[in-house]
């Protein structure tokens, strides 16, 4: 087990905080933003060439242009996120129309061409990692399987392992092409993906050999709602936790829909996404048990509430990570009083087991 460590922290996703209004329309805005707020660093998407530009990628002096911006704003890229293109590497059929508004225009309406896109737009967020020296990237599976999670009648038999085999294939190369850059794709777990809990994550990283730089983002949010032990799953699979999303989320049980939301919008579900610390999410149970299991990534706050404004989130949010990240003590809380025995025949001696019988 690794030695306790103290979190990094706090880090904000951009996502949600993206706009066309200033100063949330630029990166050095948004850096602007953040540090004022509180924030050490932030988890950068790729979808928006206003702040990653992968376009420019090869360009003369852009990865140092992306560097001098956060140095000059005092903060770290925790990861670089492709939430979206990993959406778009797998889409069953019958979400094609709704999942188009993702891709760029040019793709639209041909599927083939969208998950190409995909592929080369992750290969490219993936070697933009590297040269920042950023080795995390936060990222979807996609889902083939996902609208056969709750099938009746049940699927044919052999449609989820060819599903899950399809996806282990598409992932492969991005796989073995962060491994060369020094990556890891850490996988949200999130319904509507492929890869959604523990179960089908083991099931795709045994298709994948156990590759070593398929990893997860961990979000209890999402666990709460499945109404799994989100501190248990800590415990097991501590080591392949690459990063951290800090999102609450509450399950009030109503009498009349249940975990599915009856097709509601947020507010009127019984499980709702809320800002840390408004939600029923165990967070010193968390920050304890990944400081425990030595998690070195960085605490990163996602807002989604479906109460409360943005600015509001963000100031209590980079705050309330803050208040609960555990710096780890560098000597034991009894050390004053721990001393070495002499000899090791003292240890008879103290057990009362000098004599023989």
């Amino acid at each position: 087990m690794s030695p306790p460590r103290t979190i990094r922290g706090p880090g904000l996703f951009i996502s949600q905080f993206i706009s066309n209004e200033p100063p949330f329309d630029t990166l050095d805005g948004m850096a602007g933003f953040a540090a004022e707020t509180g924030f050490v660093a932030l988890q950068v998407p790729v979808h928006d060439p206003r702040f990653i530009d992968l376009g420019r990628l090869d360009a003369s002096g852009y990865i140092g242009e992306i560097e001098a911006l956060m140095r000059r704003r005092g903060l770290a890229v925790s990861e670089i996120a492709a939430h979206r293109a990993g959406q778009l590497m797998a889409v069953n059929p019958a979400y094609d129309a709704v999942m188009d508004v993702f891709a760029p225009a040019d793709c639209r309406g041909d599927p083939a061409k969208r998950q190409a896109r995909a592929a080369s737009d992750l290969h490219a967020a993936i070697t933009l990692a590297g040269r920042l020296g950023v080795t995390r990237l936060a990222t979807f599976s996609g889902g083939l399987a996902w609208p056969f999670f709750y099938l009746f009648p049940p699927p044919p038999a052999g449609l989820i392992d060819r599903a899950f085999a399809e996806l282990a294939n598409r992932w492969r190369p991005l796989l073995d092409h962060a491994d060369e850059a020094n990556v890891d794709l850490c996988f949200e777990l999130h319904p509507g993906q492929d890869l959604h809990d523990g179960a089908t994550f083991e099931r795709f990283l045994a298709l994948v050999d156990h590759h070593p730089r398929a990893r997860i983002l961990y979000d209890p949010s999402h666990m709460l709602l499945q109404h799994m032990d989100y501190l248990g799953f800590i415990d097991r699979y501590h080591g392949r936790i690459g990063a951290f999303h800090v999102k609450d989320a509450e399950f009030v049980a109503s009498d009349r829909s249940g975990v599915y939301g009856g097709y509601g919008d947020w507010l009127d579900r019984p499980g709702r996404f809320r800002s840390p610390g408004d939600g029923q999410v165990d967070f010193k149970g968390i920050f304890s048990r990944l400081t425990r299991h030595g998690y070195d990534g960085f605490a990163v706050l996602e807002w989604e509430c479906c109460l409360k404004n943005r600015l509001d989130g963000a100031t209590e949010g980079a705050r309330f990570i803050r208040d609960h990240i555990i710096r780890v003590s560098e000597t034991a809380f009894d050390a004053a009083i721990r001393r070495p025995l002499p000899d090791g025949t003292m240890l008879d001696t103290i057990l009362g087991l000098g004599g023989k019988p």
